[in-house]
């Protein structure tokens, strides 16, 4: 059966499912319980010969979260045995968060060795991406606290795991707060949190995901490595781009995993909770969605605004990477296509060539966003009464570990992971973010390259060197295929400059 039958199948499935769901619903017609399984698993065998003939991971992924939801509705008790399945993919994903964030790190850093020739651009670079990142940071925080998506789920009688203890500080905090007069406090939480971004055993660090503290590491250790001579430097260099597309295929193939883990995640926690759980999780996604539209209007498009960036001209540039972005929900696979699209748009090669791939370790505005709002999500579905103090120190914490996730699918997923650890909140909270995940992965994704590419362009105007004719030397055909021109100018020297 084609690809096209097959769709065309699952949307007539799918149509008239949800007319007879709407019906039963809302009462309009008497439908029988027995006939609304029927039509639920009518559906899934429609979506599961979609999934086979189309074969792609994220086509599975979305079949078995509808999967999970129809075992949870349909066979509670078969849904909660399914749980450890769950786990083992979280626990899969942990294994990730020391190496990936190191490796990445240290090779973005001690990659550009010339510190001397790239420093003006890397502060500039930097500003940018630390001003970008903490506006979809926030803006991601005051999302989540106006629409209190977590607020309500039920699981304070959830048997694996009891719900973590607010306080972060230890019992040798406790004491020597003790001694320590009430007014200076504040002072010494504030400090310790700086003690404890700094690794006394970096394996240790890395043995119990103290993603502040492999982060810190790496990036001294990056510094350090660059200012190495080259015929030492190169080998450390070499060893951390290997391992840095290791993990990238490590993460692959634990990737292949998240069809089963995402199922059983969703049809534990429906079969758990019940079926109201997805109307948190579908506001979720909504404050996400909502979320990235207010910060590409509000943020990045006053940016463009501002330098005079020709906006449809930016929009036909990127829209085949952020379309592949979206589609494969990795902004790596859309880097060659984003590089190309950035220097046929008029920013110079040397800057293209420093500014996304750094910004692909520095400035993921989309995934900044999503971590901030799923991080409150978590606490709110626990119960977990954050102080803003509090909220601040998660936001302050996401400024520097977001800075390392890798380019590849729901790779934040690890961040989210490492950082409900960092800070007493539930993991197993996450199992029900798993469910939508790959939704939220695709705008995220997109926003990511959106911002990346945007970057380019600031920092070429910054620098003065941006191409104000190349925008619109691209010429699109009526069927829609872009022909560039190559189009040679007289420089002011009389050279020949194409």
């Amino acid at each position: 059966m084609s690809k096209k039958t097959t769709g065309y199948l699952m949307l007539v499935t799918i149509a008239l499912a949800s007319i007879i769901t709407l019906l039963y619903e809302f009462d309009i017609v008497a439908v029988p319980p027995t006939v609304m399984m029927a039509v639920r698993w009518i559906t899934a065998i429609v979506l599961v010969l979609n999934a086979i003939v189309r074969k792609g991971l994220t086509t599975w992924i979305l079949t078995c979260m509808v999967l999970g939801i129809f075992v949870g509705l349909d066979f509670p008790n078969v849904a909660k045995a399914l749980q450890p399945l769950s786990q083992g993919f979280i626990k899969l994903v942990k294994t990730i968060v020391g190496p990936i964030l190191f490796s990445t790190l240290v090779f973005g850093i001690a990659g550009h060795s010339d510190l001397k020739q790239v420093g003006r651009m890397a502060w500039k670079s930097m500003l940018y991406f630390f001003c970008a990142t903490t506006c979809a940071i926030f803006i991601g925080l005051a999302a989540i606290n106006l629409t209190q998506a977590g607020v309500g789920i039920d699981i304070e009688h959830m048997p694996h795991e009891e719900l973590p203890q607010t306080s972060a500080l230890s019992e040798g905090d406790k004491v020597a707060l003790s001694h320590i007069d009430e007014s200076a406090h504040g002072i010494y939480k504030f400090t310790s949190f700086f003690r404890d971004t700094f690794p006394e055993n970096i394996v240790k660090s890395v043995y119990e995901n103290k993603v502040l503290q492999i982060v810190v590491f790496a990036v001294i250790f990056g510094i350090g490595l660059a200012m190495v001579e080259e015929k030492k430097r190169k080998p450390f260099v070499d060893f951390a781009e290997s391992l840095s597309e290791a993990m990238f295929k490590f993460t692959n193939l634990v990737m292949l995993f998240a069809p089963i883990g995402v199922g059983a995640a969703m049809a534990y926690t429906v079969g758990h909770l019940g079926v109201d759980i997805l109307k948190n999780l579908f506001m979720l996604l909504a404050t996400l969605y909502l979320a990235l539209i207010f910060f590409l209007c509000g943020i990045l498009l006053p940016v463009a605004l501002y330098l005079k960036i020709p906006i449809k001209q930016f929009i036909n540039a990127i829209k085949e990477p952020v379309s592949i972005a979206f589609a494969t929900t990795s902004s790596d696979a859309a880097l060659p296509k984003a590089m190309s699209a950035m220097e046929k748009f008029g920013v110079p090669r040397k800057i293209v060539s420093f500014v996304i791939p750094t910004g692909y370790s520095f400035n993921l505005d989309g995934t900044s966003l999503y971590l901030s709002l799923a991080s409150i999500f978590v606490a709110q579905a626990a119960g977990i009464d954050l102080s803003f103090g509090q909220q601040l120190m998660i936001a302050f914490t996401l400024m520097i570990t977001s800075k390392g996730v890798a380019a590849v699918p729901r790779a934040s997923l690890i961040i989210l992971i490492a950082t409900a650890d960092q800070f007493g909140l539930p993991v197993f909270v996450i199992a029900a973010i798993l469910g939508i995940d790959e939704l939220m992965d695709m705008a995220r994704t997109s926003v990511n390259v959106i911002g990346n590419c945007l970057a380019t362009v600031v920092v070429a105007k910054w620098e003065g060197e941006f191409d104000e004719a190349a925008p619109f030397r691209v010429e699109t055909d009526p069927d829609g295929v872009e022909e560039i021109a190559e189009t040679i100018e007289e420089g002011p020297e009389g050279e020949t400059r194409t």
